[in-house]
This record gives C-alpha cells, structure tokens and sequence, in this order.
C-alpha cells in the first residue's frame, strides 16, 4: 500500500493503558533496550535469509549482513540500523502500532509446515521489546524499507504516550533504522565505551557484526564466536580456556569442560566448565548460583540459579535453549517442569564429569577438592536424590592415612575388618587435634579406621546422611559407640569398686551429666563423650563462635574414666580410704578439665584452674600416695 500522506493513528484502545506499564515497569534494568533491539535487528536480516532461499530477488546487490549503531551527539540520537527484511506501511501499523504483537512470532507461525530442523533460528518472541526504547527516548522514529522491488519507504514515530504517524520517507536501501531521541539524562548511551559494555554484555554472540563508526571506520563490537553452538571436535583447547576467562574471570584454566546437546523433551546447548580452584566469586564477594541463559546468542540472564543447585555454583558457563518459556521481557523465567529437566540433565552431567576427573586425574581432583570441597558437601544436605553420587566424590582424611593424604568412603567400607558394622569418624579443628584425641584410643587398638573431619561444614551436612551403602555413620565422640578390643572392657569387679567413687564425683562436678567407666580408653585417664542424642563439642564450638550460643549453656557431658589407669586407680583408693577426703574432688575436677583440654575444648575458668594445679604441684612431692603413687 502506497503512503501518500502522514497519517496519525492510534495504539489499539485495549492496550493503551498498558503502555506506560510496559515501556517503564516491564523491565527491571534501562540498559536491555539495546539487546531488544538489536535482536529484532537480528531477527530482520535472519528472516530475509531465509525467504531469499525462495525469492532471491529480496537480496539485490546487499549481501553482507550488518546491525549498526550510530550515535548522533549533537542530535542526541541513537540509531540502530539493519539491513534486514524490513517493513511495508501495514507491516509498520500492524507490528509498531499493536503492543505485544511480534513480527517474529507471526513469521514462525507462518512456517507451520516446514520442517523444524530447517527454520530459521530467531530471537524475538514477544512485540513488547520494541518498546523497551521508551525507557531512555522521548521520541522513538522508525524508518524502513521491505525487501524486494516495488516497495516504498516509510516513517514511523511516536512519542509512546497512546498514537503514532506514518508517513512517506526516503531509504534507498531495504532494511530498517531505528532512531531514538534520547532523554536528557541518557546521554551515556551517546559514548562508545557504553555501547562497547551492553553488546559485551548482552549481544557478544548475535551471528551477524554489530558495528560503530569510531575515527572514521567501522569497529565490530561482537565477537560473534558462540563456541557453545559449534561442534565440540571443531573448538580448541585454547578456544575452550579463553571462553572460560570470559565467562569466570578467572586467569586459569578449567579442570574439565563439558560440552554437548542435551536431547528429549527440547533441545538445548550446553557449555559447562569445573574450575581447577576456587573461583574469584567464591573467594571474595558474594557468589552467584547458576550458569549464563542465552536464547538463540542472546544473553537472558546472567546467572540463571533454576539451572543448577547452590552447591554446584563453582560451575561456570552457559546454556542456550531455544524453548523456555519467558516472560514478555524475557528477563524471568516462568515456572515450567522443563526448567527441571534441564536442571536433572545438568546436575547429572556434572557429577559424572567430576567422577571422571577423580578417577583419571587424582591429583587435580584432590587439588580441586581442597578448594571447593566443602561447597560439595553441602549437597548431602541440599540433594537426596544425588546425595549417594555425591558422596563418592568426597575426599577425606583419616587415622590411617598421611596427613595430606585423602581416602573415600568407598575405599574405607572396601578396607573395613570383620566384624566392623559402622564408619566411624571424628570431628574438629585441625588434624593434630583429632588425631591425637582420646576417644580414638580403643578404635586404633581394635584396628577400626575413623575418618578425621577438619571441615566445619561437615558437623551440618552429615546428620543428613546417616549412611553410605548400609553402614551408618557414627561420630566416636558419642557415648553409646563401643569400639573396646577385646579383654580391655571394665569388668563387673572393676564396675562394682569404682561405683562409689563415680557417684561421687558425679554430684560434685557441676558440668558432668554422669561419670562412668570408659568402653574407649586404653591410654588415656579420662576423656568426655557426649550425651546420647545430644550434639558433639565441636558442634557446640562451632555454634557458639558463630554467635549462636543459645540455649547451649547448661549442657553438660558425660565424663569417662579410664579404670587401668594408675592415676584413676589411686583416685579409688584415695576415697576408700576417706571418703570425705576433699581431694577427690579436686583430682576429679582436673581429669574433667584434662578431658575437656585434651578434645580441643575451652575452660570456663583458666585462673582458677591453674590454683588448683599449683595446689597440687606444691604439695610435699615426698609424701606417699596411696598406690604407691606421688600426690602430684
């Protein structure tokens, strides 16, 4: 239809109201006005490459693709060009003049019959991104031109507040130029660096070049290289490092990198890579969860964290799915079973490339371990479903192996002797603390390996998993675990002297819930174990240095003595010959505070501690102690 007059028009009725909603409250950062736009541009020319394949006559003598962005200073303009399809007059009313009606969309709805595999990959799904321009411009002017002989240019402009005109215009060439008039206050978007940043940030992948004029020449400003869509046989190593850079700002190189198309209920493109060490995020500021979103090379979002689980945010990368539903800004994803299908897929995928590497390169894994580990474990809790794949993953130390060297579960249940039902382990600050610990005294004899858990995320994740391939898991600091070898258990004559003497240090030692003979000791004199279903100490440390110290005063251990002990066996003997004799409680109170220091603990009163032990010190070190014993 020919154009001989300007003509004004108006939105359609029914959408008018929404206008103001959707050019100012759609979209929750200004900045994606130009990825909306260039990518209808992009769309534009993808559409005339696809209907050339029939009419070759919409091509003419341009044939080399370009999107531009011309900044006009002086005018405060900002034009983004195509060469592209471009629009009739009906066209311009029927796609500009309809809020929420796309042009891309119709096109691919018109395809219907063609095969899938041979549509055109576009980006546009909904009208509304034209609009995105009224966030930073007054006035928005759209001139174009259709593709193919006998069609007239024309002029669109509106001021987005509720009409438009159309209008006969001059263009040459077929395509489309958008204009926008900006905002006083938008004069950033007129500087090279800003326009360099956004197509950085959001169109680095489009396929076709995006260019400025800068110094008189063209610079491309993409890098049009998606290497996630290329095939994997045809990406380099170095092409693998130097996306990985781009993507995690880390100056290293990846651990592993996974790249594949997933398949089933749609497609989508994967490019995944597990960072040799902690991640620059993860070190410093606060880490974000889950991978780039890209629609067709279009970034969505930045960090997508329906795509992967927390525990899994020291991956880094992105993936390219054609068909997941987003909101009219394309900035959300809405809720869809699909979104958890990709996650499965991902997480999946995941495990098994990290399975991979422990098996094949032990040593990078076990690098990789002690960076990143301890945000591994926090799957156990987070993930039922991976929790066993997860746990074969999990690197630990043990009383069996040498510091800095690791086992796994799966080669500690392999090790375990007959007889042994359990996998025992062991909680706390350092490896010296753990290891020379007490309570692990009877395990050593009786041969039984104890895993020694140095990481504070350990005492949170494993309560949630109470066993691996039908042994449980069962901290040795607990007062129902039993690991005496054989003949080193109290007898009943042992239990039946030391009755008396345990009584009564358990009602004159305040912070003792009960005192009995220790199942555990073979060397040590005494050592304190916890109540049973109440928290380890390292626990109750932890929560306390956190800040979290409520409701932990008045909880109190149970204090074990080592009967073949000779200072426990002089302890006995002291109070049956006086049972009144106040000594008892002050031995008594030193073993408690023994125990208390030797499993790492703190004590509540230092000072008066060290009273009590120069009390001792400075009693006549001649005088005979019953046993045959010295005092001190």
């Amino acid at each position: 239809m020919s154009v001989a007059t300007k003509e004004t028009l108006e939105f359609r009725s029914e959408l008018r109201q929404m206008l103001d909603l959707i050019t100012h409250s759609l979209y929750s950062h200004e900045e994606v006005f130009l990825r909306e736009l260039i990518s209808n541009a992009a769309d534009a020319i993808d559409r005339l490459r696809f209907r050339s394949l029939t009419d070759g006559e919409l091509l003419g003598d341009d044939r080399e693709y370009a999107i531009r962005l011309v900044a006009d200073k002086d005018a405060r303009t900002l034009t983004v060009s195509d060469n592209g399809v471009g629009m009739t007059r009906d066209e311009a009313v029927e796609n500009l003049g309809t809020i929420a009606r796309s042009g891309t969309k119709a096109f691919l709805e018109s395809l219907a019959e063609v095969d899938a595999k041979s549509r055109p990959e576009l980006i546009g799904q909904f009208g509304v991104g034209f609009y995105s321009a009224f966030m930073v411009a007054d006035t928005v002017t759209v001139v174009s031109k259709a593709a193919g002989p006998g069609h007239e240019a024309i002029r669109w402009t509106s001021d987005g507040k509720g009409s438009f005109t159309v209008e006969p215009a001059d263009r040459s060439a077929r395509g489309t130029d958008v204009v926008l008039h900006l905002k006083e206050d938008k004069s950033d978007f007129l500087e090279t660096w800003k326009l360099r940043q956004l197509v950085k940030q959001f169109s680095d992948f489009v396929e076709h070049p995006i260019v400025t004029p800068v110094d008189g020449k063209d610079e491309t400003l993409n890098s049009q290289k998606a290497v996630w869509l290329r095939p994997k046989a045809e990406v380099t190593k170095d092409e693998y490092a130097a996306f990985y850079r781009q993507v995690s700002h880390d100056v290293g190189e990846p651990a592993k990198v996974l790249h594949y198309t997933g398949e089933g209920t749609t497609e989508f493109k994967v490019l995944l890579f597990i960072p040799a060490t902690r991640p620059f995020d993860l070190r410093w500021g606060e880490a974000k969860v889950g991978p780039r979103l890209y629609v067709r090379r279009v970034l969505v979002m930045d960090h997508c964290e329906a795509l992967l689980p927390p525990y899994l945010r020291f991956v880094k990368g992105v993936v390219d799915c054609a068909d997941l539903p987003l909101n009219v800004s394309r900035e959300l994803l809405q809720q869809n079973p699909l979104l958890a299908v990709i996650q499965k897929n991902l997480v999946k995928s995941v495990l098994k490339a990290l399975a991979e590497l422990k098996k094949d390169e032990p040593e990078a894994y076990a690098k990789f371990f002690v960076e990143v580990g301890s945000i591994l474990k926090e799957g156990l809790a987070r993930d039922h479903a991976n929790a066993a794949a997860i746990a074969d993953l999990l690197l630990f130390e043990s009383t069996k192996t040498e510091k800095g060297k690791t086992t796994t579960l799966s080669a500690y249940v392999d090790g375990m002797p007959e007889g042994q039902k359990e996998i025992y382990y062991l909680t706390g600050e350092s490896r010296a603390q753990v290891e020379n610990a007490p309570v692990l005294e009877g395990f050593r004899a009786s041969g039984f390996e104890v895993l020694l858990l140095t990481d504070p995320i350990d005492e949170l994740v494993l309560p949630s998993f109470p066993e691996y391939k039908g042994k449980p898991l069962r901290a040795v600091d607990r007062a129902d675990v039993d690991a005496a070898p054989e003949g080193s258990k109290p007898t009943d004559e042992e239990e039946s002297s030391f009755k008396p003497l345990l009584a009564r240090l358990g009602e004159h030692l305040p912070s003792v819930k009960e005192v009995r003979l220790s199942r555990r000791l073979t060397e040590s004199a005494s050592c304190l174990v916890a109540a049973e279903g109440e928290m380890g100490a390292h626990l109750e440390r932890l929560l306390a240095h956190s800040g979290h110290a409520d409701g932990l005063e008045g909880r109190k251990r149970v204090l074990e003595l080592n009967a073949r002990h000779p200072l426990v066996a002089a302890l006995r003997e002291l109070h049956e010959a006086g049972p009144d004799d106040p000594r008892v409680e002050l031995y008594g109170g030193l073993l408690y505070e023994e125990a208390l220091l030797s499993e790492g603990g703190r004590l509540v009163d230092p000072a008066s501690f060290a009273r009590r032990l120069n009390e001792v010190l400075l009693r006549d070190a001649s005088a005979p102690f019953p046993g045959g014993a010295k005092e001190a």
